[in-house]
């Protein structure tokens, strides 16, 4: 089996060792959206629903040069430096995703790159 990287201008550039998605057969790997505004690469202003609404932008823009969108996520990994926010992720994720959902964790974790309250990463089918 082959693998295609995927790669957009729509979303964030990576900032490490890693490729925005990876394409194996009809899967296709998200790595990690934090926060960050494309065109400048700076982490967006504002409380964490709208960090939460650039994320999932971002991850929108990544399947989107896959070949799919936000529907054909099968598992979606949430990142929340605060837990407390959970609800916020909730509120926000339905603007984004219709029933059936994907199959979901949510993880609380000490500290993202670059003081990023949130992160997902997520794996689809196409």
């Amino acid at each position: 089996m082959t693998k295609e990287i995927i790669s957009t201008d729509k979303a964030p550039q990576a900032i490490g060792t890693y490729s925005q998605a990876v394409k194996a057969g009809s899967t296709v790997y998200l790595s990690g959206q934090i926060p960050l505004i494309p065109e400048t690469m700076e982490m967006i202003d504002g409380d964490i629903k709208q960090q939460i609404h650039r994320v999932f932008k971002n991850l929108q823009a990544v399947t989107n040069a896959a070949g799919g969108d936000l529907s054909d996520i099968v598992k979606l990994n949430i990142f929340l430096t605060d837990l407390s926010d959970f609800p916020h992720v909730n509120e926000v994720m339905a603007e984004y995703f219709q029933q059936p959902y994907p199959a979901r964790a949510a993880i609380g974790v000490a500290a993202l790159p670059k003081a990023a309250g949130v992160e997902m990463d997520a794996v689809m089918v196409l």
